[in-house]
Parts: C-alpha cells; sequence; structure tokens
C-alpha cells in the first residue's frame, strides 16, 4: 500500500441520483483508502508525491458482478441462439477443454490480459468445474493485482458427460480441496461457491454446498430467471418451489446470511422479488447477455424502486464485450426500449443511475469500494478522452457520459487497485 495524491478530473457518485465532479482536483490515497476529493490540496497533503493527470478523467474502478472466464475464447459466437441452445452449442464444448490445464493457461491469459487493458478493478467470475485450471485463473489475477471472487464450477446433472461430475459427493469434495487450497495462496482473490444453476446441480449437491459455505462463510454467485424456457425447466425439477429463487432459498444459497449474486432475474416474479429485496441478494444485470441470447430486458427500474441491490455484468461470453462503459449504455438503451415498448409505468435509466451501478452499486458487494468518499478502498481508473474529437467545450459530466457511449476501455491510461497502481 502506498500513500498519494492525484490530481485531474474526478467523476464519482454518492447516491444513484447524481454524479459529483471536480475539475482540476485533488484525490488523496492513504495506505490504500481514499481521504476525499479536494479543490485545493490540504496543507497536511502537500508533501506527499502527486501524480498529475492534467485534463485526464478518473473515475472509481468498474465493477464486473458476472463474467465467465472461459468463454472468453468464443466471444461474439453463438448471438443467434438462446440460452438452452447456446449452452449445448458452444459454451459446454468449450469449458469442457479446461480439463487440459495447458489449454487452460493459455486462454486465461489472453482473458487476463484484456482485463488488464479494460477499466474493470474488481470482478465476480466463474471459472470451471476443473479445481487446478480454477486455481491458475485465480493466480493469474492474483499476480496481477485484480481483487475479486474466482468460482470453481459445480455441475452434477442435465450436463454433457464431460463437464458432469461423477456425483454429488465427488462434486463437494473437489470443491472443499479448492476451497483450502484457494484461501491458503490468494489474498486478493477470493474463493465464492458456483453451483452453475439449478438444471445443473441436483439436490444433494445443493445440501453439499450448503453445509460447506456453512463451514467456510462463503458467498455464492448463480443463475437467476435468465429465460423462460429455464425456468420452466426449473419448475419441472422443483416442482414444489413456487419460484426460482426458491431452489437456491431452501438450501441457504439466497442471501440473508450470507452474501449472493443472481445474475439477470430478467422474468422475476414479484415473489421472488420481494426475496431477493428481503435477503439483500444482489442483482447483476447483463444487458448486452440478455440481448444477444434473446432473454429479454430486466425491469431495472422496478428493482431501483424495491430497493433491490444490483450491478452490472458483462457476462462474457453471452456479453460479447468485457467493457462496463459498454454494458452502460447497453442499459440505458434497452431500460427505454423497455419503456417505450412494454411498460411506460417505469421510466428509463437515467445516466447517473447507469454509473451508479457500475461503480458504488456494484461495489457494495466488495465492502466501501466503487466511490471516491472518504473510507473508501482506492480503486481508480485514469481514462484519456483526448481521441475523441469535438469543437465544444465539454463539461466533466459531459465527457463522461460521451465516454460510456463511445469508449471501449482503450482509453484507460493508468488505473490503481486499493492502492497499488496495476496498469
Amino acid at each position: 500500500m502506498s500513500t498519494f495524491v492525484l490530481k485531474g478530473n474526478f467523476c464519482f457518485s454518492k447516491n444513484q441520483t447524481e454524479l459529483t465532479t471536480k475539475e482540476n482536483a485533488y484525490l488523496v490515497c492513504e495506505e490504500g483508502v481514499c481521504k476525499g476529493v479536494y479543490e485545493e490540496l490540504p496543507e497536511k497533503y502537500k508533501s506527499l508525491p502527486c501524480h498529475d493527470y492534467g485534463e485526464k478523467l478518473i473515475i472509481p474502478g468498474l465493477i464486473d458482478l458476472h463474467v465467465h472466464a472461459p468463454q472468453y475464447t468464443f466471444r461474439g459466437l453463438g448471438m443467434d441462439l438462446e440460452l438452452i441452445d447456446w449452452l449445448n452449442t458452444h459454451t459446454f464444448k468449450e469449458e469442457a477443454k479446461y480439463a487440459n490445464l495447458d489449454y487452460a493457461e493459455r486462454a486465461y491469459e489472453i482473458f487476463v490480459d484484456d482485463l488488464m487493458k479494460s477499466a474493470t478493478t474488481r470482478a465476480c467470475i466463474f471459472g470451471t468445474i476443473h479445481n487446478e485450471a480454477t486455481l491458475k485463473l485465480m493466480e493469474m489475477l492474483e499476480d496481477r493485482g485484480v481483487k475479486g471472487y474466482v468460482g470453481k464450477v459445480n455441475m452434477d446433472r442435465n450436463s454433457p458427460e464431460e463437464l458432469c461430475e461423477e456425483s454429488d459427493s465427488l462434486s463437494a469434495q473437489k470443491t472443499i480441496e479448492w476451497i483450502e487450497e484457494a484461501r491458503n495462496r490468494f489474498h486478493k482473490i477470493k474463493p465464492i461457491l458456483t453451483p452453475r444453476f439449478i438444471p445443473t446441480c441436483s439436490d444433494e449437491l445443493m445440501k453439499k454446498l450448503e453445509s460447506i459455505q456453512e463451514k467456510y462463510h462463503l458467498p455464492v454467485q448463480s443463475h437467476l430467471s435468465e429465460n423462460i424456457g429455464e425456468i420452466e425447466w426449473v419448475q419441472e425439477l422443483c416442482p414444489t418451489t413456487k419460484f426460482y429463487g426458491e431452489a437456491y432459498n431452501k438450501f441457504g444459497m439466497f442471501g440473508n446470511k450470507y452474501p449472493a449474486i443472481m445474475a439477470h432475474c430478467v422474468h422475476s416474479t414479484e415473489a421472488e422479488l420481494e426475496l431477493i429485496a428481503k435477503q439483500n441478494v444482489f442483482v447483476a444485470h447483463c444487458p448486452q447477455s440478455n440481448t444477444n441470447l434473446s432473454s429479454g430486458v430486466a425491469p431495472i427500474r422496478k428493482y431501483f424502486n424495491k430497493g433491490i441491490k444490483m450491478g452490472l455484468g458483462s457476462d462474457v461470453a453471452g456479453g460479447f464485450d468485457l467493457s462496463i462503459f459498454r454494458a452502460m449504455a447497453d442499459a440505458l438503451q434497452v431500460s427505454k426500449l423497455r419503456w417505450r415498448l412494454l411498460d411506460t409505468n417505469f421510466t428509463p435509466l437515467k445516466l447517473e443511475e447507469a454509473f451508479y451501478l457500475a461503480t458504488k452499486g456494484g461495489g457494495q458487494f466488495f465492502g466501501k469500494v466503487g466511490s471516491f468518499e472518504e473510507g473508501y478502498e482506492f480503486d481508480a481508473v485514469v481514462l484519456d478522452d483526448s481521441s475523441f474529437r469535438t469543437m465544444r467545450k465539454l463539461s466533466v459530466k459531459e465527457r463522461i457520459e460521451r465516454l460510456i457511449y463511445l469508449a471501449n476501455d482503450t482509453c484507460v491510461v493508468d488505473k490503481y487497485i486499493a492502492g497499488e497502481n496495476v496498469k
């Protein structure tokens, strides 16, 4: 951890309805923690090293609450398929290859390199069922200074033979072995329980994962109410449940005692949403994936109104772009279409809300992350938007808005995670 000052043009969220912007200001980092943004640097900080970024923009690091690292190799393919067909045609065939550690290492090197070039500083990442490959991914991320969670996936039914673990007992045993090794080796990258989704996880396996969660106090990540066909399949598999979320909740893996992220929630019922809100389940909104796989448009305005905790996910490779700038733009655009075409009762997202989701909203899953308010962990991204030429004199907010719609992360020139420069 180091102590220093950044000078530049700042933009960050204190809440979901407004952006705080400061021109030619100073941001103080003290041992990896934000000490505030100042228009004039206080006397007590004037002796600190100051990195002057001139007219560049500085924002909190962006948060990706849902991404599949092994799927990065086929991003942009199969976008004419719906979820289940897409999984069978592309995803499962690719993930089976990660039994080969050499293949996994070469593939993950591409993913990690591109993640480091992006504006993302924290992420919740799916691996595969393979312990060695998942540990290799965690090692690569740890070495590059990324903070976040990685999950060894669990699957013991309704899966291709090469991806279906032999039994619920073996899946649980492998999970414990992976957790023990990960906890001993890594400090920045932490394990997160990752039952792929209910259709591929038997009740017996879910019971064992519940016991593992109780022992190790781990968060969980999975998928929820993404696709109509998927929801109908879960109802067939779990006929005693009233809605999809109950299939997780009956095993204690739906928030409340331990943090949980559920990706998508495109078609959640009112009862499901009530439980999500009550138990502080995080929703990972993945608008690009939901569009590509024809899943639908999640009613994010409704979720805001209910006080549900949310962030954004790239959901590569259902999504084809790692950029959370792109996720912000997609979230804004699909919310407008939903309002215009489906339900005028729920107004579209505003710029301020999309930025909040990408920073402080998703950052809540990691603690005090995603803002430059005092006491927050020091995650910052420096952006050079000078290549986007214009005759206009733009405010900081206007420059941020333009970056959201025009950027592909090539504007990232520096990146700090918990006070460490990782670029």
